[in-house]
C-alpha cells in the first residue's frame, strides 16, 4: 500500500463523489426530514433531543444530526452543504475498504475493491442522499474491517489499536442507527468464531477495555436524551427497533426475496463477476477454510446482513447497503487476480452477460420516458441519448478490448464507462424527481410578513420547513409526529381543523400548502376564498388576501 496511490485514489473517488452534488432539490421524504432535523439543531443549540419541525423526533439517534448540524454552522443552508455528509461518508468507506483490501490481499486488490464499490449502482446513488444508510453502513464497515484485521496482529499496542477502533466504530454505529450497531458485529463474529472454531479471538479481543470504550462513546447520549424525555425509553428501543424489525407496524412490508433484485441491480456493474469471484475465493475443501478466514468472515458478513433484512418486515431499499463493502472485497480480489491474467473464462462469461444487459438497458432508457407523460422530453432527451451512447461503448469496449487488448483494457473501460454513465445520470434526477416543494417555497418566502404563517392542510412537505428555514403549521395530518406531538405542547403549530379555519379568517396573511386534490375539494365545500399564489406539477400555495 503506497501513500501516492491513496492520495491519487482519494482525489479521484471525491471528485466523482461531489459533481453535481448540489444540482437537484432535496429529496422528499428522506432529504427534507434528514436536514430540517438538523437545521432545527443548529438553530436551537438543543443537541440531545431531536426535533422534526418543532416536534419530538425519537426514531433515530443523533450523530448524523450532529455532523449535519455542524456542516450547516460552517457552509450554511443550501443542497450542496448538507449533502457533504454522505459524500464524505462514501468515500471514507472506499478508503476503508482499499486500506483492508490492501493489507489482506494486496495493494491492487485493495485498489480494486474501492473502486468497484464507488461504481456501484446503489452505493453511488446513496452516496447522494442525505439518508442515515451511507454513515451506518460504513461505520459499520470500519468496525468490521478493523476486527478482522485485529485477528491478524500479534500481540501488542498494534493489536489493541485495531480492536479499539472496532468498539468505537461500533458504538458510532449504535448512535447512528441503532442497535444494528452492536447487533451486526456481534451476530457476524459469533457464527464466523463457531465455523471457523476461533473461540481464541476471545481472549485477544480486549473485550473489557474494549467494552468501557464502547460504553463511553455510545451511553452518554441515551442517558441525556432518557432524563429529558421519560417517555423516550419504551418508544425507541420496543417500538422502533423490535416492534419496526418483527411487526408490520411501520407499513414497510415487502416480501421475502424483495432484496435479491435490489442487490443484483444495486451491485452493478460488478453483479456480472460475482458469482465467479466467490467460486473462486471459496476453499476447495472444509479442512483448508482456516485458509480462507478472510473471505469466509466477508461471505458471512455480506450474507448474514442480507438474510436479517429479507426476514424483516420493515424493507427499504437501501437497507441492505452494509452487504456492498465485503461483496466488493470479494470482487476487487478476484478483479486484481484477473488483472494479473487469472480466471479470464470467467472474465468473458462476466463481459457477454454485461453486453446483453447494457443492449436492453439501452432499449428500456428509450423507452421508459414515454411511461412519464409528465415529464419534459425535450430536456431530457439529450440526457438519455448520452446514457444511451455511454452504454454503447460500454458494450464495444467489453467485447472488442477483452478480444484484442486483453481483460486489463476492458476491466479499465468498465470502470470509466460506468463513472461516466453514473454521472450522467445525477444530470437526470432533477428532471425525474418532481415532489420537491422548493420553488413553492421560493415564491412564498418573499411574500412573508412579519406575523405570517404558512399551513401545511391535509398533508406535511418534509422539505417545506427546510426551504422556508422555520416551523410551519400542520393540520389534518399528523403520521411520524403523531407521538412527538403527544408528549408536549404543540397546539401552536399542530393544529385542527377549526383552529386552521380561524387562522384563515383572521386578521394576518396565510399561505395555504397542499395538494391539488385537496384544492378541488375546497373549492366545493368550504364556500371560502382563496387566491392562488403558485402551483407545480401536484400542489398548490393558496393565500387569503389578494395579491397584485
Amino acid at each position: 500500500m503506497r501513500l501516492r496511490e491513496l492520495i491519487l485514489l482519494s482525489v479521484i473517488i471525491a471528485i466523482f463523489f461531489s459533481l453535481f452534488l448540489g444540482s437537484r432539490p432535496l429529496s422528499v421524504p428522506d432529504e427534507g426530514r434528514y436536514v430540517e432535523i438538523p437545521r432545527e439543531m443548529a438553530v436551537t443549540g438543543d443537541w440531545v433531543t431531536p426535533r422534526l419541525n418543532g416536534v419530538k423526533y425519537f426514531e433515530k439517534p443523533p450523530l448524523f444530526y450532529w455532523f449535519e448540524a455542524v456542516l450547516i454552522k460552517l457552509f450554511g443552508l443550501s443542497e450542496w452543504s448538507v449533502r457533504i455528509g454522505p459524500a464524505l461518508f462514501a468515500l471514507f468507506g472506499c478508503l476503508a475498504v482499499y486500506y483492508a483490501g490492501a493489507r489482506m490481499f494486496g495493494a491492487s486488490a485493495g485498489l480494486f475493491s474501492a473502486l468497484v464499490l464507488a461504481t456501484s449502482i446503489l452505493y453511488y446513488a446513496t452516496s447522494r442522499l442525505i439518508t442515515l444508510d451511507m454513515p451506518v453502513s460504513v461505520l459499520l464497515t470500519i468496525s468490521m474491517l478493523f476486527f478482522l484485521l485485529g485477528t491478524r496482529e500479534p500481540a501488542g499496542p498494534g493489536r489493541r489499536f485495531f480492536f479499539w477502533t472496532f468498539y468505537t466504530f461500533a458504538a458510532l454505529a449504535v448512535l447512528t442507527k441503532g442497535l444494528i450497531g452492536i447487533v451486526f458485529p456481534g451476530m457476524i463474529i459469533f457464527v464466523w468464531m463457531l465455523l471457523m472454531n476461533e473461540w481464541r479471538v476471545l481472549r485477544s479481543m480486549h473485550l473489557v477495555s474494549g467494552m468501557l470504550v464502547f460504553l463511553a462513546i455510545a451511553l452518554p447520549w441515551h442517558i441525556l436524551v432518557q432524563q429529558a424525555n421519560p417517555e423516550f425509553f419504551r418508544f425507541y428501543f420496543i417500538h422502533e427497533h423490535f416492534e419496526r424489525y418483527l411487526t408490520k407496524v411501520h407499513g414497510r412490508f415487502k416480501p421475502f426475496w424483495f432484496f435479491i433484485p435490489i442487490l443484483l441491480g444495486g451491485l452493478l456493474p460488478w453483479t456480472a463477476f460475482l458469482p465467479q469471484a466467490i467460486r473462486h475465493n471459496l476453499p476447495h475443501a472444509w479442512k483448508d477454510r482456516a485458509k480462507h478466514s478472510e473471505v469466509l468472515f466477508l461471505l458471512l458478513w455480506a450474507g448474514l446482513v442480507f438474510l436479517f433484512f429479507s426476514r424483516s418486515d420493515s424493507k427499504l431499499i437501501p437497507y441492505i447497503l452494509p452487504v456492498f463493502p465485503p461483496l466488493a472485497l470479494i470482487i476487487g480480489k478476484y478483479l486484481s487476480e484477473v488483472w494479473d491474467g487469472r480466471h479470464t473464462y470467467g472474465v468473458r462469461c462476466g463481459a457477454i452477460t454485461l453486453v446483453a444487459f447494457y443492449c436492453l438497458f439501452s432499449i428500456a432508457l428509450l423507452v421508459a420516458p414515454h411511461f412519464r407523460p409528465e415529464i419534459d422530453m425535450h430536456e431530457l432527451r439529450p440526457h438519455l441519448y448520452a446514457l444511451v451512447a455511454i452504454q454503447l461503448v460500454s458494450v464495444a469496449a467489453l467485447w472488442m478490448l477483452y478480444r484484442k487488448a486483453g481483460s486489463k483494457y476492458a476491466i479499465g473501460s468498465l470502470l470509466v464507462c460506468t463513472m461516466l454513465f453514473l454521472t450522467v445520470c445525477n444530470t437526470l434526477m432533477p428532471y425525474l424527481d418532481t415532489r420537491s416543494a422548493k420553488e413553492l417555497a421560493h415564491t412564498m418566502r418573499p411574500l412573508l410578513r412579519p406575523g405570517s404563517e404558512v399551513i401545511a392542510y391535509h398533508t406535511y412537505y418534509q422539505d417545506l420547513p427546510v426551504y422556508l428555514e422555520r416551523t410551519i403549521a400542520v393540520t389534518g395530518w399528523t403520521g411520524e409526529l403523531d407521538f412527538g406531538s403527544q408528549q408536549e405542547n404543540v397546539s401552536g403549530w399542530m393544529i385542527g381543523e377549526a383552529e386552521c379555519w380561524k387562522r384563515w379568517d383572521g386578521p394576518n396573511k396565510v399561505f395555504l400548502v397542499t395538494s391539488k386534490t385537496n384544492y378541488d375539494t375546497l373549492l366545493k365545500n368550504s364556500g371560502r376564498t382563496f387566491t392562488i399564489v403558485d402551483d407545480s406539477l401536484r400542489d398548490i400555495v393558496l393565500t387569503n388576501e389578494r395579491t397584485h
